[in-house]
């Protein structure tokens, strides 16, 4: 059984598992995606909330509906997913981790494991 963060909407939490499969290559472009019934079978939600996931890689042109045949990640949505989440780990993630290192006096060195933390 998956936990859910109360943090975040379920629907955004499916979306980024989709985002790390295409991203990490798991189903490569022009394959199809698990059908919104099977992740909200495995899952045990509401394929309404699968479905708006997915409408919402629709939208961003990564992934594209194939009528009676499933979803499908698009040619160069890889590409395009990418670009978008650089961008938005920079506007959004960034900033705060930034400002957290800054506070926490850390160096390159700390971050790349160069040197022992004491």
């Amino acid at each position: 059984m998956t936990r859910w963060s109360d943090a975040q909407p379920i629907f955004l939490q499916i979306r980024q598992q989709l985002i790390e499969m295409i991203l990490r290559g798991t189903v490569p472009e022009g394959e199809a995606l698990p059908s919104v019934r099977q992740i909200a079978t495995d899952l045990s939600v509401n394929p309404l909330t699968v479905t708006r996931a997915y409408q919402s890689l629709v939208d961003l042109d990564v992934v594209t509906k194939r009528r009676g045949m499933g979803m499908y990640v698009a040619n160069a949505g890889r590409a395009k997913l990418l670009a978008h989440e650089r961008k938005r780990f920079l506007a959004e993630d960034w900033p705060r981790i930034s400002a957290r290192i800054e506070a926490l006096e850390l160096d390159v060195k700390d971050l790349l494991g160069k040197r022992r933390i004491r």
